[in-house]
């Protein structure tokens, strides 16, 4: 027989029940972690605009997706972050197009010394039809590029002599980054190329192990190499461009609402990125100028451009399916 006692405990478990379905379908959906990988200290014009993304995705998504940026590198090397990110494993990046060759050999073409006539061409072709493509090839890769950042024009820096013409290198020896067409610039140009390790650059400019080295003007104040390489000489003979990069497949589990939200804020953080570095970019000047760096003009680019012809031909006939991009490009800067 069923006592008062008995049905009010049976109700409350009943009502207890019902009260734990109801909440479980009123939670909202749990958000998607996104982490991201940066190399550059959470100050760089580039990881400001990382955060400033990663909360506008967040905000605009109504916390459907919630980005983390893990500044510093600390998630690993770039290559390890290329290959993390192809796999699905870090959701997404900013990356410089020079290490991306042996895996997107297309991008190679933006390591080609003076591809771009300046900053100010790269970001208009980049943004453009010809970017597209480049972003195509990337995909094959299982890399979405949404945006493209810059990292300003590189120009060489050294301890003797400013570099006003092509003569002016011979037999100098200058520090490179590890990529084959780096080093076969600073030798059509006379010089003697040396890949080393960044962290070594101060150093063996300072012993005398180099005369030289190539970067812009934030690398080359905060770094201190203007502290012993005295001559800056505007050569401007590399823009490289960076993507900010999604996973494939954190892409492909998105809805298309949200992809729309992810590339706007991409492109949002791009525009940001881009006036964050030339606001850097003066402010370096300024301070090296300040130290007693001298600032070389070089007023005949066209005869170190001259001096590249071999390093274009070599690349056209090892890669014949990239030389109408290569063209392209050329040809939107006549």
């Amino acid at each position: 027989m069923l006592t008062n006692k008995t049905i009010k405990f049976s109700n409350c478990l009943k009502l207890t029940a019902v009260s734990g379905i109801l909440a479980a379908v009123s939670l909202p959906a749990q958000a998607e972690q996104w982490r991201g990988w940066n190399i550059h200290p959470p100050s760089y014009p580039n990881s400001v605009a990382l955060e400033s993304f990663s909360e506008e995705v967040a905000e605009k998504t109504e916390g459907r997706i919630e980005p983390k940026v893990y500044h510093n590198g600390v998630l690993g090397a770039q290559p390890d972050a290329i290959e993390q990110t192809r796999s699905g494993a870090l959701d997404f990046a900013n990356f410089n197009m020079g290490p991306m060759g042996p895996i997107v050999p297309a991008t190679n073409i933006l390591s080609l010394p003076f591809i771009f006539n300046s900053t100010e061409d790269m970001y208009r072709i980049m943004d453009g039809e010809i970017g597209g493509r480049f972003a195509e090839a990337l995909a094959e890769k299982n890399l979405v590029a949404l945006s493209w950042f810059g990292s300003g024009a590189r120009s060489l820096y050294n301890t003797d002599h400013p570099v006003k013409t092509p003569d002016d290198v011979d037999g100098l020896k200058f520090r490179v980054m590890n990529n084959d067409l780096y080093v076969q610039m600073i030798d059509e140009l006379g010089g003697n190329a040396t890949p080393m390790a960044y962290s070594e650059v101060y150093q063996s400019l300072k012993t005398g192990v180099i005369d030289g080295a190539e970067n812009n003007y934030p690398s080359y104040e905060s770094s201190g190499h203007y502290e012993v390489a005295k001559y800056y000489s505007l050569t401007e003979h590399l823009v490289l461009p960076e993507c900010l990069c999604v996973a494939k497949s954190t892409w492909d589990e998105m809805s298309e609402e949200d992809q729309g939200i992810v590339r706007k804020a991409a492109e949002n953080a791009a525009q940001e990125q881009r006036k964050l570095w030339e606001e850097r970019a003066q402010k370096s000047r300024e301070l090296v100028l300040e130290s007693g760096v001298e600032i070389n003009e070089v007023d005949d680019k066209a005869a170190f451009q001259e001096k590249m012809k071999p390093i274009y031909d070599d690349f056209v006939e090892e890669n014949p399916q990239l030389e109408t991009l290569v063209k392209d490009i050329q040809a939107a800067q006549e």
